[in-house]
């Protein structure tokens, strides 16, 4: 059938379909997801982080460059404050903590956006609630033992990541008898064991985990399953932004990650994921709404 402007009314849908789930946050509010493509903005307040260290470790350029991600329109702010980078050595909890408390403070004080506090420490993630975070960013999956009790008691949502081994070994052996079976029985053992622990269902998200302990084909690999993570039936969210397998790409210059990280936020976009978390906010919600508008007519 045709409507007035003379197109198809009605296509098959090639794309594979997208779950929508609200995420509930400790106020009672909720960030549906599903329905369009949500941007979480990276802002690291660290001298080392592989893309922006340094960049933000002043109070006034982190709040700046987290309200020029709130107008390009980041509906998440993700703080933190220990590179996670491969090879990176482990951050002090006092040192962490103070980079990103009072950056989070700032921006619940000045701004209009949910916060996540990127953190596997458990001492960090109290003080940050404390000061206004609303969710917890943990590359670890709960990998601290008394992370769970804090969410139980906070009431916070969760993005719960694959990562085999610490970012300073994790890229020594990226080799997997079945990596996407690895990844998904992983995601699907911290989810269960968050739920038993007390963590709401509504309040979970799953990453599967680029560049943490993966190679390039491996990333790669992850991407095109992006559907077959719908199993573990959870919000996906996907970071490949600026990440280094993007300048191994054959062909393509090594230094240039901007149009790598575009194209891959595109095709996780139309694949199903629910959040992009990026580094360029402006260009990356201009790619996900036009994905958006193609997977919603």
């Amino acid at each position: 059938m045709l409507s007035e402007a003379g197109l198809v009314d009605s296509v098959p849908r090639a794309l594979p379909p997208r779950a929508i789930y609200p995420l509930r946050f400790a106020d009672g509010s909720t960030l549906e997801l599903g329905r369009r493509t949500v941007v979480m903005g990276v802002l690291n307040v660290t001298p080392d982080s592989f893309s922006d260290g340094g960049r933000f470790l002043n109070l006034p350029d982190a709040l700046d460059a987290a309200r020029r991600m709130t107008e390009d329109g980041a509906e998440l702010i993700d703080v933190g404050g220990e590179s996670t980078r491969p090879g990176a050595s482990p951050v002090h909890e006092e040192r962490e903590a103070r980079r990103v408390v009072p950056v989070i403070e700032a921006i619940k004080r000045e701004l209009t956006v949910r916060v996540s506090v990127d953190t596997s420490k458990a001492s960090v993630a109290r003080r940050a609630f404390e000061a206004g975070a609303d969710l917890l960013n943990d590359v670890s999956a709960l990998g601290d033992p008394t992370m769970l009790p804090l969410l139980v008691e906070r009431r916070a949502p969760v993005v719960l990541m694959h990562m085999r081994g610490r970012p300073l070994t994790m890229q020594r052996d990226t080799r997997y008898h079945d990596l996407l079976g690895s990844v998904l029985g992983f995601l699907e053992t911290r989810t269960n064991a968050a739920v038993a622990g007390g963590v709401r269902e509504d309040r979970i998200v799953v990453d599967p985990g680029i560049g943490f302990g993966k190679s390039y084909g491996g990333n790669l690999a992850i991407l095109r399953q992006i559907p077959a993570l719908a199993a573990v039936a959870k919000p996906i969210l996907i970071g490949a932004s600026r990440k280094s397998f993007l300048g191994k790409v054959p062909g393509l210059p090594g230094d240039d990650r901007l149009h790598g990280s575009l194209a891959v936020a595109a095709f996780a976009s139309a694949q199903g994921a629910h959040i992009i978390r990026a580094h360029d906010v402006a260009a990356t919600v201009h790619v996900v709404r036009m994905i958006d508008a193609i997977r919603n007519p």
